[in-house]
């Protein structure tokens, strides 16, 4: 939408009020985002159609669109003036110098840079759109101006303009493309920086951050009205008094605010124009005011004295030169008239070849040749002194107006004559040269500037105490108004400091009842338990001192039968042994009976014998 700086892009008869834009944007917020648009206010122009660089719509609209035709629009940037072309080329090196372009550039070497720098500057500038870009080997007079055209360019790019990039007539052409590139990468950064363009709209509760909100109103708001213009609609009063609400309801406009704002104002204007009424019958005011008057008009007078002066000065050098060149020019003529007689006599008197005639001949025409040309000169140069005296004799009436001019002035400031009152017995008056001598003219002259000079100096240093002293006083202010500021910045700080504070204290206890309550039922569940191991235990210990009862009972019985059976094994031991030790006489008396038995079938059967007897 910046595309169109300041020309109104549609070329038809407007027909809608053009008051109603400082309706859009007469909003109670005076902070600008870099999200709102800037659309320029719409002029109207004498023309009998549309043109876009959007391309034209289809036939079935109710009228062609502002954006429509093939038209080729006028860059209206002073891309022919130098001081722009200087601003446009620091511009471009200094985002270079940002970027971290990889070669060398200067202020210097960007004023006709070659195309291959160029082509470098583009692709480098290009790839921070599209990373991924690669400058074509071939048909580069083509693609860059095509590139330029798909990004949206609206000026036409030239083909044959690439082919001589850093030419005088060709170089501011390429120098706005490269700029407005420029600016078209600053957006796409900026604005893929943000998360979302537009946040969720409530009714007034959501606070308003860099336009956001304001944006959102705008965009519907302008394609609601432009839909209705397509239609055929002129005016726009529904829209506007809903638009009007929301941003009301936007930024919580009070109403009864409003009016007693503007009853006081009201009331202060009146204040004003009173005070102003009264300031006017103030004789010092007055003087004050005369005072002012006269310094602006002694400021002129010297501006302008000055001014004559110089172009005095440069009227004699001028008329000094010009009678130099027509002396010179005389001495040239009668140069090559003496120069010609004694040709003509040295050709009457000697006999010539016919290549001497012809070199002569030759030599005669560039001679002719050159003395037609100064003559032209001396025409010139007589036609520019005519001119010149003409322009003397202006000049001379001219100043005789400015010294009555000067003479009228100088009445009015009570200079002239001798008696006045500012003169202080002075002669300020000027006469004519006629009236004075040369050295009389100098010595005048001389004296009034002297004069002039005291008087101005006077008025100076006292317009110099006084703004001195006003300067102070403003910096006095300002020093007070900066204090306000820091201390009120330093105020809010501490507020909101507090706030988050009390809101931290707040959730604290929040916590802090929150942890109390988890732990009284952990504690409640804990007691319980408590009790019920309690009783458990209780009740295991009573069963357990029964067991034992019942145990010890049991052991008693069991050491009673043990010590019985301990008992009758003694016995049967006992017996066992006499038994052992009487058979074992018995084995020693059948030993001496039968010695040829083996002995190992004699222990064999008195082990089964002990075998027998143990069971």
């Amino acid at each position: 939408m910046n595309r169109a700086s300041s020309s109104r892009l549609s070329e038809l008869p407007q027909r809608v009020e053009s008051n109603r834009m400082s309706m859009v944007y007469a909003t109670p917020q005076s902070k600008q985002s870099f999200g709102k648009l800037n659309i320029p206010k719409p002029q109207s122009v004498t023309s009998e159609r549309r043109t876009s660089f959007f391309g034209s719509r289809g036939t079935g609209m109710a009228r062609n669109s502002a954006f429509g035709g093939t038209e080729k629009m006028k860059d209206p940037r002073p891309l022919h003036d130098k001081a722009y072309v200087q601003q446009c080329i620091r511009q471009l090196c200094e985002f270079l110098s940002e970027k971290g372009f990889p070669g060398s550039m200067s202020v210097k070497s960007l004023q006709s840079p070659s195309t291959k720098e160029f082509l470098k500057i583009f692709e480098f500038i290009y790839c921070l759109l599209d990373p991924t870009f690669q400058m074509p080997t071939s048909k580069v007079e083509e693609e860059v101006p095509r590139i330029l055209k798909d990004l949206g360019y609206p000026f036409v790019l030239s083909k044959s303009s690439m082919y001589s990039v850093g030419a005088p007539h060709t170089w501011p052409q390429v120098l706005g493309a490269v700029v407005w590139l420029i600016d078209t990468v600053k957006v796409f950064c900026c604005m893929s920086d943000q998360d979302l363009l537009f946040a969720d709209f409530s009714d007034g509760s959501t606070e308003i951050e860099d336009g956001v909100e304001f944006n959102k109103l705008f965009m519907e708001y302008t394609a609601e009205t432009y839909n209705k213009f397509m239609q055929g609609a002129d005016t726009f009063d529904e829209e506007d008094a809903d638009y009007l609400a929301k941003l009301k309801r936007l930024y919580n406009v009070d109403e009864g605010l409003l009016t007693s704002m503007e009853e006081k104002y009201r009331i202060l204007s009146g204040e004003v124009e009173r005070l102003e009424k009264e300031s006017q019958t103030d004789r010092l005011m007055v003087k004050r005011t005369e005072k002012v008057k006269l310094q602006t008009d002694l400021q002129k007078l010297q501006s302008y004295r000055s001014n004559l002066e110089s172009f005095k000065a440069n009227l004699e050098n001028k008329a000094s030169g010009l009678a130099e060149e027509l002396e010179a020019s005389g001495l040239q003529v009668e140069t090559l008239k003496q120069e010609e007689s004694r040709l003509q006599h040295i050709l009457s008197t000697q006999k010539f070849t016919p290549a001497d005639i012809e070199r002569i001949n030759w030599e005669k025409r560039e001679l002719q040749q050159t003395i037609n040309s100064l003559s032209k000169s001396l025409e010139q140069a007589e036609q520019h002194m005519w001119n010149e005296e003409i322009a003397l004799a202006k000049a001379k009436e001219t100043a005789e107006v400015k010294l009555a001019e000067y003479h009228k002035l100088a009445r009015k400031l009570k200079l002239i004559p001798v008696s006045a009152e500012n003169a202080c017995g002075h002669d300020f008056e000027i006469r004519t040269s006629t009236e004075y001598g040369p050295s009389t003219m100098v010595q005048c002259r001389t004296q009034i500037q002297q004069l002039l000079r005291k008087l101005i100096t006077d008025v100076d240093e006292e317009c110099s105490r006084l703004t001195d002293m006003k300067l102070s006083l403003e910096e006095s202010i300002e020093q007070v108004n900066s204090n306000i500021s820091d201390k009120a910045n330093d105020l809010k700080q501490l507020r909101e400091q507090i706030r988050r504070l009390d809101e931290q204290l707040e959730q604290d206890m929040q916590d802090i009842a929150h942890e109390e309550q988890k732990w009284s039922a952990e504690m409640e569940s804990v007691e319980t338990h408590r009790k019920l191991l309690e009783k458990k235990v209780t009740l295991g210990y009573d069963e357990s001192v029964e067991q034992l009862k019942a145990a010890q009972q049991q052991y008693h019985l069991v050491l009673q039968e043990t010590n019985e059976e301990r008992r009758t094994v003694v016995n049967n031991l006992a017996s066992v042994l006499t038994t052992a030790a009487n058979h074992l006489s018995i084995v020693e008396v059948s030993l001496h009976l039968a010695p040829n038995l083996p002995l190992i079938f004699i222990l064999f059967l008195a082990l089964i014998f002990l075998f027998t007897i143990t069971t």
